[in-house]
Parts: C-alpha cells; sequence; structure tokens
C-alpha cells in the first residue's frame, strides 16, 4: 500500500513514477522469495517479473491518482507449500520492506555520488520518501499488512489462531490508521513523517 502528498504536477511528475518503480520491487520481492523457498503460486500467476502492469490493480491505481492513496494487487502464494508455514510466510512478508529499504540505500548512494539538482534532487527525496512509506505502512503489524504475517511467526502456537482472526477486522483497522480523525491527522501520517524526516535526514537526503 502507498501514501504521499503533495501538489497535482510534483505528484504526476515525480510520486507516482517513484510509487510504481518502488511498489513493482515491493511486489517482485515477496514474490521472488516465495518462489525460492518453494511456493510457485506467485510465477505461475505471472507475478515473479519487474513488469509493473503485472502488479497494477485498476482500482487501486485510480485511486491513487483520485485520492493519492492507493494499492497494488497482493502477490497470491500458498503457505502450505512452504516447509515451515509461519517462518517461510514471514519471509516472503519482510523481502517486500526489506526491498524497498534496500531501494532507499540506493538512492541515498546515488545522492552522495552525483550530488544532483533541480527536477533530478527533487527525483531522488521523492523515491527516497516513497521507499520509507512503503517499508514503514507496510511493517506495521496489523492485517493484511506484512507486519501482521512477520509477526505471527514469533507467537506461540495458542496465540496464533486469535492474531490470525484479526484479519476479520483488517477494514477497521485500516480506517483508524488512515482517516485524520485526531487533530494531527492520521495515526500513519504521523508516524511516517517522523520516521521519514529522521531517515531521511540521517541518509543526507535533505
Amino acid at each position: 500500500m502507498n501514501i504521499i502528498d503533495s501538489g497535482f504536477f510534483y505528484w504526476i511528475i515525480f510520486a507516482i513514477p517513484s510509487i510504481v518503480i518502488a511498489s513493482t520491487f515491493h511486489e517482485y520481492a515477496h514474490a521472488w522469495t516465495a518462489t525460492k523457498l518453494g511456493d510457485l503460486t506467485s510465477k505461475v500467476n505471472g507475478r515473479l517479473t519487474l513488469n509493473p502492469l503485472k502488479h497494477i490493480d485498476p482500482l487501486g491505481a485510480l485511486c491513487m491518482i483520485l485520492f493519492k492513496f492507493g494499492w497494488s494487487k497482493p502477490v497470491p502464494i500458498n503457505e502450505y507449500n512452504f516447509e515451515n508455514r509461519t517462518r517461510d510466510t514471514a519471509l516472503v512478508s519482510i523481502a517486500g520492506p526489506l526491498s524497498n529499504f534496500f531501494l532507499l540505500l540506493v538512492i541515498s548512494a546515488l545522492n552522495s555520488l552525483l550530488r544532483p539538482t533541480g527536477g533530478l534532487a527533487v527525483f531522488f527525496v521523492t523515491f527516497a520518501m516513497v521507499n520509507i512509506v512503503l517499508a514503514i505502512f507496510n511493517l506495521l503489524p496489523i492485517p493484511p499488512l506484512d507486519g501482521h504475517k512477520i509477526v505471527r511467526a514469533f507467537l506461540p502456537q495458542k496465540a496464533r489462531y486469535y492474531w490470525e482472526n484479526l484479519e476479520r477486522f483488517q477494514i477497521p483497522f485500516l480506517i483508524i490508521l488512515l482517516i485524520p480523525i485526531f487533530p494531527f491527522g492520521s495515526i500513519i501520517s504521523l508516524l511516517i513523517s517522523k520516521v521519514s524526516s529522521l531517515l531521511l535526514s540521517v541518509l543526507g537526503l535533505i
């Protein structure tokens, strides 16, 4: 899932291309990891690719353009093809956010080497911001985000049943996170603004 905000032309020229690249790598990382761990479901469904068209959800893309919030098609997996269902599902889940942290480090290194100015500098910062947003948001331990599956791997067997049942409440969870019902806005906007500012500063991007 993807969240970011700014002016219209900035959104079209810098943000959307950044989101397409970052989300494509994110979904590809899920598919690649699942395939390596023995589940060929994503490969059979054509998701083991860096072609962004294979990962775009039409409704999610439309919402991204209109409302600056959208989503990609989830990578399909069959947990029962893994040697260890909970462990390997967690590895597949964390692969997406890790790919975004990797892209963040790459763009940070390029920024240090090239010292870009003008539009290229804006793109570098935007691309970094998008990857931070994707990684942090998807690591939150609520369904249907990657973090929910990651946390499950660390829970005792008895607790996993109740944890998995939280998936029934994924819509209310997302509404609480995303809707600006507090004076400071939404919970996720506050969290991401704090984390992204810190990371962009540490990496020398701002």
